[in-house]
């Protein structure tokens, strides 16, 4: 599979070295570890996991094997060893947490379904289409993008421009089946009672099946086609496992519910006007169906205009209480979305302020200044002229069908300007390097290899300006920045490829920013510089009972207590204020500076407030930010509290008091998938009722519970 590979003593040699994980507890375990090992450690046919310094060879030898392709491809000189050198140094950086893929990258770079099928589609992070391409000859297409996008797991945004393309509902000719979705005893659909001669369509068990079968429930409405009875029997059952992309199928039924659900938006229409809503509710309930698909993450973004009140009220129960309904039997879809307005820097935003006081939405997207302007400390250059909106954390601006390709960067774990820039240089280069593979998607790849746009991502902003100063902060952006344009120049020219048109952003950084120890994207940290983090595992998860062995405070989850366990980790990290200690001025502010001297694409920025102290300060961020920031979103800070919160901030005395408790989890046996040794150490520990630890020793080779 790797035209490219690092010398086996190389990487053997990293294998007994210490990995710097973030936020490790005195007594030797890491959330930064637990995080890897729950989210991007992929588990082997023998049940072993891999280990941090196999996931940097993987990652490694996989982004080089496509670099090293794309040379001999394209019959362009290639050295082997200034490849091999470069590689060392990118491995390096990588174990030490310098950079590191977004999440996407380390699951599945350097696996058969990127490296051996040659596809970028499950590299991207995210994506964007507009409904403003929905056509007669083929309405479906931005819903069938935002679909297939969603199963592979790429966060999509998607907005209402289609409502004004005078498309008409049809009121076409529809074959039931008499009996509805059942399923037998071994969890399948069974075959559909219908008439003879009644047309039926088998849904293949592939995700092209799903996604066509959801397209022909579309353009019967919005074409007047013929929709034959769906057949769901070939799906396989809830349960059975999904090789590519790991966790198991969830069955037939979430797909069923999602054809009834559109037909039941559209159906009984013909005549009428296919409408904001209509496009909101067939996006969200896709997304729906997705999640419960069992996809590992989905998330969408719905971009409307202020002057559409269906937009504008899409999340109101009082309005519309149907999409917003919280009752277990017939619950709504409008949560599957975060929804921002589209204005220009001078329009008049107070319609919607008291709305975003109340409860964080809309967000605001100035596209003006998004298509005038990459950093906004240089002139304007309208590169992005063509941009039609955002993905769903709103770092990237994107035409539709566009894609992001992204990778991160950790200033506070560097040792020096110096060191930070040469590990620009790797992490720039692995963005550019996914953007050499196409896509499976046509009009995508139209735009992606004419943009070559990468987001060169730094996480961990708020940490590194409270431990060093504003200053240093704008100096080491600024000459990142430059350093990287001058690279993108550089190797576009060795590449024969087009210069990336944008090339910085800054995400929001999720669990990856854990991984590392550093504060998301940013944002402070909710948690402070003392925090309990409160993860929930599943039941049988083997993790459960060694952190329970190992002396954490483990409850069972209150919203699912028979299948779902809270562990809580007792954290001390660098950061010196949480995010309830910085003002809303002072968030915005760090957002508009990382807009102007970093990030040539957009800033995610999700600016927390008090809604009792600061809500009435929404319309003056509003209006003094407009045009030092391209996008916005906030959300309002609650005294309230519920239990087993994500992040519990503690004192410094409760921190060392929970942490002389612990001692080190058996987490090799996880790598090494010995499941006797768990179970060992789970018997010793449950000698009481209780499950109490009682003087339970584990020996220094973690092979024996005793």
């Amino acid at each position: 599979m790797f035209s490219f590979q690092l010398p086996s003593t190389f990487v053997d040699s990293y294998a007994t070295r210490q990995v710097p994980w973030g936020y490790a507890d005195a007594a030797g375990n890491s959330l930064g570890e637990i995080t890897f090992l729950r989210t991007y450690s992929r588990q082997r046919e023998d049940g072993t996991k891999e280990r941090w310094h196999e996931v940097c060879s993987r990652v490694v030898e996989g982004m080089f094997s496509i670099l090293k392709d794309h040379y001999t491809s394209q019959r362009l000189p290639w050295d082997e060893a200034e490849a091999q050198e470069m590689a060392q140094d990118a491995y390096e950086r990588l174990f030490q947490l310098k950079w590191t893929p977004p999440g996407r990258g380390l699951w599945v770079m350097g696996t058969p379904l990127v490296n051996e099928v040659g596809n970028s589609a499950p590299l991207q992070n995210c994506a964007f289409v507009s409904t403003e391409d929905m056509t007669e000859q083929d309405p479906s297409a931005p819903f069938t993008f935002l679909m297939e996008a969603s199963m592979l797991g790429v966060g999509v945004g998607f907005d209402t421009r289609g409502a004004k393309k005078g498309f008409t509902i049809a009121d076409p000719t529809v074959h039931d089946s008499a009996t509805g979705l059942e399923i037998d005893a071994d969890g399948r659909a069974l075959r559909p009672v219908v008439e003879a001669g009644t047309p039926v369509f088998t849904i293949p068990d592939t995700r092209e099946g799903w996604v066509d079968s959801t397209a022909m429930v579309i353009d019967a409405y919005l074409k007047g086609t013929e929709l034959p009875a769906m057949d769901y029997a070939q799906i396989r059952p809830k349960g059975a496992p999904i090789r590519t992309f790991g966790g198991t199928a969830a069955g037939p039924a979430p797909l069923h519910r999602l054809h009834t659900a559109i037909r039941g938006v559209l159906h009984g229409r013909g005549g009428q006007a296919l409408t904001t809503r209509d496009i909101a509710d067939i996006g969200n309930l896709i997304g729906v169906c997705v999640v419960a698909g069992n996809v590992r993450r989905s998330a969408e973004i719905l971009l409307g205009e202020l002057d559409d009140p269906d937009f504008l009220n899409l999340k109101n129960p009082e309005v519309f209480p149907e999409r917003n309904s919280y009752d277990a039997q017939a619950p709504g879809w409008a949560w599957m979305s975060n929804n921002s307005v589209v204005v220009n820097s001078g329009d008049d935003l107070s319609g919607v302020t008291e709305a975003i006081s109340r409860n964080g939405e809309p967000g605001v997207i100035w596209l003006d200044t998004t298509r005038a302007y990459g950093r906004l400390a240089d002139p304007a250059d309208h590169k992005d002229h063509r941009v039609m909106g955002y993905n769903p954390c709103a770092e990237q601006p994107l035409e539709s069908f566009e894609c992001c390709t992204l990778v991160e960067s950790f200033p506070s774990r560097a040792e020096s300007k110096e060191d930070f820039l040469a590990t620009l240089r790797i992490a720039f280069l692995y963005g550019k390097i996914v953007t050499l593979l196409s896509t499976h998607w046509e009009r995508t790849n139209a735009v992606m290899q004419r943009n070559r746009r990468v987001g060169t991502s730094m996480s961990g902003i708020a940490d590194f300006v409270d431990n060093h100063s504003t200053e240093v902060l704008v100096e080491w952006m600024d000459e990142g920045y430059r350093a990287v344009r001058s690279w993108d120049a550089e190797l576009s020219e060795k590449l024969a490829v087009r210069e990336s048109i944008r090339t910085t952003t800054v995400k929001p950084s999720g669990t990856v920013s854990i991984v590392a120890g550093v504060s998301p994207g940013v944002h402070w940290a909710p948690g402070g510089t003392y925090f309990d983090r409160a993860i929930r595992f599943r039941n049988e998860d083997p993790l459960v009972t060694l952190f329970q062995a190992a002396g954490y405070r483990v409850e069972p989850a209150s919203e699912d207590p028979t299948g779902t366990t809270v562990i809580f980790f007792p954290v001390k990290s660098a950061a010196r204020r949480s995010e309830k200690d910085v003002s809303l001025r002072e968030k915005a502010e760090l957002a508009a500076l990382a807009q102007k001297y970093w990030s040539d694409n957009s800033v995610s920025v999700t600016l927390s407030f008090d809604p009792e102290s600061e809500g009435d300060q929404i319309g003056d961020i509003l209006t003094d930010y407009a045009g030092r920031l391209k996008t916005a979103s906030f959300l309002p800070q609650g005294n309230f509290t519920y239990p087993q919160m994500p992040y519990t901030q503690i004192t410094r005395e409760e921190y060392e008091a929970a942490t002389k408790k612990l001692i080190p989890a058996f987490l090799d046996a996880i790598y090494d998938g010995d499941m006797e040794t768990i179970d060992a150490i789970g018997e010793a520990f449950c000698e009481t009722d209780d499950c109490e630890i009682d003087d339970l020793k584990i020996n220094a080779d973690f092979n024996a519970a005793t």
